[in-house]
């Protein structure tokens, strides 16, 4: 690197390159410097950002420090970078579509403890939300408008709807007549 550039914009140049949260020493590492340069480097780019009408910040969290958009263009980063969800997420994320709405109970039933981590991750990437039903210590999950944008679905087939309706009939049936082999079809 030139040594005329100063360590503020070295540093501004690492942050937005690894584009993750960095530590002191590994910034020190990154710009070649020691530690106290660095610390004067950061100070010195989070005022320049400060002083600055630009859409991003510099942040510190915890020891770290990164480069990141400022939270009021948390929508404008939602509309513009696409979600990567994993193939877990999104059949629990379908089970969550297909059901809609659906206790979190009855979804952990269908899809096992580790949904619990999805619906966190799919509440944080705006597809599913959460509302605490009454007394229960259950929450009622829905999918959201995003959920509709996201996959340009204006709403789930009938076809679906009515499958559901048939197989809740099928099982009510079979809970009445108490016959174990229609229990079993469902």
């Amino acid at each position: 690197m030139s040594e005329n550039i100063s360590i503020a914009n070295k540093i501004e140049a690492i942050l937005y390159l690894k584009g993750k949260p960095l530590s002191i020493s590994e910034i020190a590492e990154y710009a070649r410097s020691d530690r106290a340069t660095v610390e004067i480097g950061i100070m010195e780019l989070m005022d320049n950002y400060a002083r600055r009408e630009t859409a991003l910040e510099v942040v510190e969290t915890g020891n770290s420090y990164s480069l990141q958009v400022r939270s009021e263009f948390h929508d404008l980063v939602q509309k513009l970078i696409p979600v990567e969800l994993g193939i877990a997420p999104l059949r629990t994320l379908a089970a969550i579509a297909l059901n809609n709405p659906i206790m979190q109970s009855e979804l952990i039933n269908l899809r096992g403890s580790g949904a619990y981590d999805h619906v966190k991750e799919l509440v944080e990437a705006g597809f599913v939300r959460k509302k605490k039903d009454g007394d229960s210590r259950s929450y009622t999950l829905h999918i959201t408008a995003k959920f509709h944008q996201y996959f340009q679905i204006e709403q789930l087939p009938q076809i679906l709807v009515t499958q559901k309706e048939q197989q809740l009939e099928l099982q009510l049936e079979a809970d009445e007549s108490g016959d174990p082999e229609d229990a079993a079809q469902t």
